[in-house]
């Protein structure tokens, strides 16, 4: 979640709580976790030729439980996520880490201009700056050359885009939808203010998508942040996405089409937006998006019970750190219990509540023996997670109410111990960047704030 956003909430929030998710509530995840099946029922995974056997699928998950050390996470995990949803487990993918917005806008311009049949583009924030005009024009020269582009943009994370940005693309050919229009009577479902889509999603020609938390701004492809106002000197953004070839992709074109559909965008030109897949790596990718409504709140279960389950590590790096109840349980009993938790959270960020917000919480953490990392000479957006060495998820979820309570949000849950070795590569890179909280010089601070961190705080569940 960026500047625009929370900015613009916050005028309104206060107005509008009896829409807003102060009156929402997260899933029980102690509930979903009890009631998920506990017998030895083979998980069910999907190849590019479609379901795997029973055996099949067992004998998968028998040689990735071996290539690391001993962990409950690969089969109890999987149990409660198949519990709550349809979205499965594909072998076969290619998982790419990109770190930071230069890479990523360089992937996602080469996967653009490689486009042979259609480009499929869902983004919470697209600006009308250098980036984005970019991004524009090299969107028109597709459509013009054949192939077709449809576009989702959230209305509150683009509020600030003017409305002939998207008319010169729709003039263009290109299919345009706008999600949850902020006047109520343009509205294509039922109408709330506080359900952004903070999803951003590339996929092109059905086989290549790239996913995570880079929204398309000039602030991430430039050395220092330009949309925020962040005190003393400009700060680079760091963000990370992923890159992912293989059934897997289908997925996130089925989510890209269920969004459009209930935004009731128009006709879809006909395409292959489903080819043959074929199988080019060895990861095991799932695919969890959350939607309005507590039982749709997937990436929130994904993060509980992952934490909950883990038996050696958590390294986890978010943008915005307010965590519900149930997510600061599932770090401290984590930590108690003699898992290696290391958090690293920004230092300076795009919101001063957000940040006070988030240090109200560093108490309970730091007692329980979780290590906190504030990123300094950074503006960390990153929202990922490596679990035990073989768990890693890449995504657009923070760890905060409206992300977990709110947002359409989608996450890349990745089995692989190749790639979470990349994942854990990275995170020393950031740990290295950071300064830890140490509990005898944090309990010392100053009263104000003391203060502020307690003022924030009652303001959570609106950050």
């Amino acid at each position: 979640m960026t500047i625009v956003k929370r900015h613009f909430l916050s005028l309104l929030s206060v107005s509008i709580l009896s829409l807003s998710n102060g009156c929402a509530t997260l899933p029980n995840v102690s509930e979903t976790i009890d009631e998920a099946p506990t017998t030895e029922k083979p998980h069910q995974i999907v190849s590019s030729r479609g379901l795997l056997s029973p055996q099949k699928s067992k004998a998968i998950m028998e040689r990735l439980k071996k290539s690391v050390d001993q962990t409950d996470i690969l089969e109890r995990f999987t149990a409660v996520v198949e519990s709550v949803t349809e979205s499965p487990l594909t072998k076969g993918n290619k998982v790419t880490l990109i770190a930071n917005g230069q890479a990523a806008y360089a992937a996602m311009f080469k996967a653009i201009q490689n486009a042979k049949d259609h480009i499929n583009l869902e983004t919470f924030i697209i600006e009308d700056d250098e980036v984005g005009r970019k991004f524009a024009d090299l969107l028109l020269q597709k459509q013009s050359e054949g192939v077709q582009v449809n576009l989702i943009y959230d209305s509150i994370g683009s509020y600030s885009t003017p409305a002939t940005f998207f008319k010169r693309l729709r003039d263009g050919g290109i299919k345009v939808v706008e999600f949850n229009p902020l006047n109520p009577f343009k509205a294509h479902e039922h109408w709330l203010l506080p359900h952004p889509d903070h999803r951003k999603i590339l996929v092109i020609d059905g086989k290549v998508v790239i996913t995570g938390g880079i929204n398309i701004s000039s602030v991430y492809s430039s050395r220092l942040s330009g949309r925020k106002q962040v005190e003393g000197t400009p700060l680079p953004w760091r963000d990370t996405d992923v890159q992912i070839e293989g059934p897997a992709v289908a997925e996130f074109q089925k989510f890209f089409f269920d969004t459009w559909q209930k935004q009731k965008g128009p006709e879809l030109t006909e395409k292959n937006y489903f080819p043959k897949q074929e199988e080019v790596g060895n990861a095991l990718v799932r695919v969890v998006g959350s939607t309005l409504g507590e039982n749709n709140r997937i990436t929130f279960i994904v993060y509980a019970s992952a934490i909950t389950f883990a038996e050696h590590s958590v390294h986890l790096t978010n943008a915005y750190f307010v965590p519900d109840d149930q997510m600061l349980d599932a770090f401290t009993d984590a930590a108690k219990r003699g898992v290696d938790v290391k958090i690293i959270v920004p230092a300076k960020t795009d919101s001063n509540i957000a940040l006070h917000a988030q240090r109200y919480n560093y108490s309970e953490l730091l007692k329980s023996g979780v290590n906190i990392y504030e990123r300094r000479n950074a503006l960390l957006h990153a929202k990922t997670a490596v679990i035990d060495g073989v768990w890693s998820t890449v995504g657009s979820t923070n760890m905060d109410y409206w992300s977990l309570l709110s947002d359409d949000e989608v996450n890349a849950v990745i089995l692989s111990h190749e790639f979470a070795v990349q994942m854990e590569k990275m995170f020393a890179g950031d740990l290295a960047e950071s300064d830890q909280i140490q509990w005898e010089e944090w309990k010392k601070r100053p009263l104000l704030p003391r203060i502020e961190e307690w003022f924030a705080h009652l303001f959570a569940h609106w950050l």
